[in-house]
């Protein structure tokens, strides 16, 4: 039996992991296990989850360090990590491609062959830690990798409008199709899948004229990529038109047609504060980090609604991938039992919510950080069951806050959650 067959709502913490190694002028390189420090701390990170009762850690691969040449892998320090991860007994939740590609992969996913590149990598990494790790998301939030880097041209390779984001679109989604295949073929019936998107909602004007062409088109992309890998599009798909007008054939519809791939576990990452969108009557705004939108925060009636929305269209237990507030402790435990609570009530009604995960472990630094010439003290974000601390020497420190403690008494005592579901 899988570990999401057995009726548990079961607790993961996640590392971010973000990766942007390209950089230019006016823009630096992201790696999030760089500005944490977790490349060296990550024996003592890994413990502090399972000290707070996690069984499961949402884990990204640094694959831009991993194949640092065309054709050469390096795997030292990954090797080191799986082997914590088996030590402590935590099961890896493996984030193969969280944002970044190689840096000699020019164009990046737009680069013909990154869909055979990818693929070969998560093969690999299947075949070598396999032993260990057999839960995978080929990619995290392939719709935001989308957005950033194929329309609003913010993250490599700096496309945009229709053309750019059905151009990346598809190029992800040919790599997500690939990776899944190729480690099932590696894993057989070990390996389990954990589909993983941004749950993304619209509210405020959407009825405005000027506004409902624009919301309608987003909250269909916001289901595109998988849509693509799952074989939903076909003539019925009310973005068919776009993609054609951006550029992808009939052929590549029937590829991922008769290639399609499903999740066993379906990730949806919501944030109460960011994860809804605001439009404004007579204001345009392109949205991403260049142009946002204003945010509502739409609490628990938002959670509930992006986990039964996906739920319901792709026929899979759903797992809260990701989850937090940024703010005060008290805020964020606020929100952790309101969002308990809700999942609590989902599954009392026969929703399969099968996970929970809070986002991240310990304290990170805002995306932002990307275009700024600031010191990294300047876009931390206070999200952590652990706060990150500098010390005078310039490290980080991890320091428990109480954040932690209600975390380990939900993951260890809710009794109410572990009812089997209906």
């Amino acid at each position: 039996m899988n570990w999401f067959d057995d009726g548990r709502l079961h607790f993961a913490l996640g590392i971010e992991d973000t990766f942007v190694p390209q950089s230019r002028p006016g823009e630096r390189a992201i790696d999030e296990y760089e500005l944490t420090e977790h490349y060296q701390q990550y024996r003592a990170d890994l413990g502090l989850a399972k000290g707070v009762g996690a069984e499961m850690v949402r884990w990204g691969v640094p694959w831009y360090r991993v194949a640092p040449q065309a054709g050469a892998w390096d795997w030292s320090w990954v090797d080191r990590v799986m082997d914590r991860f088996a030590e402590l007994e935590l099961r890896p939740l493996v984030d193969l491609l969280h944002y970044g590609t190689p840096l000699w992969l020019e164009e990046q996913f737009a680069h013909p062959d990154y869909a055979q590149h990818v693929t070969e990598y998560g093969a690999r990494f299947a075949e070598r830690y396999g032993h260990v790790a057999t839960d995978y998301t080929p990619v995290n939030e392939p719709t935001i990798h989308a957005l950033f880097s194929g329309e609003y041209a913010y993250w490599p390779p700096y496309l945009s409008g229709e053309a750019g984001f059905t151009r990346i679109a598809e190029a992800l989604a040919r790599g997500f199709v690939g990776t899944q295949r190729a480690i099932a073929q590696v894993l057989g019936d070990r390996a389990t899948f954990l589909h993983v998107d941004a749950g993304m909602r619209y509210t405020g004007a959407v009825d405005a004229a000027e506004h409902v062409e624009t919301v309608t088109r987003l909250r269909e992309q916001s289901f595109l990529v998988e849509d693509l890998v799952t074989g939903r599009v076909d003539a019925r798909h009310p973005l068919l038109r776009q993609l054609s007008r951006g550029g992808m054939s009939d052929a590549s519809l029937s590829w991922f047609s008769e290639n399609r791939v499903q999740p066993d576990v379906m990730g949806v990452n919501y944030y109460p504060r960011h994860s809804t969108e605001v439009f404004e009557a007579g204001v345009h705004h392109g949205g991403g980090f260049a142009d946002p939108r204003p945010y509502h925060d739409a609490g628990t009636e938002g959670l509930a609604e992006v986990l039964l929305a996906y739920a319901a269209r792709y026929g899979a237990p759903v797992m809260l991938s990701e989850t937090c507030v940024t703010g005060t402790p008290t805020e964020r435990i606020r929100w952790m039992d309101e969002s308990l609570a809700e999942i609590g009530r989902l599954r009392r009604q026969g929703l399969a919510v099968v996970g929970y995960t809070w986002w991240p472990l310990f304290d990170m630094y805002e995306w932002t950080y990307r275009h700024s010439d600031a010191p990294r003290a300047d876009h931390l974000l206070t999200m952590g069951l652990f706060d990150l601390v500098e010390q005078a020497d310039g490290t980080l420190a991890r320091r428990r806050n109480a954040v932690a403690d209600r975390f380990e008494l939900h993951a260890t005592t809710s009794t109410a959650l572990q009812t089997s579901l209906a």
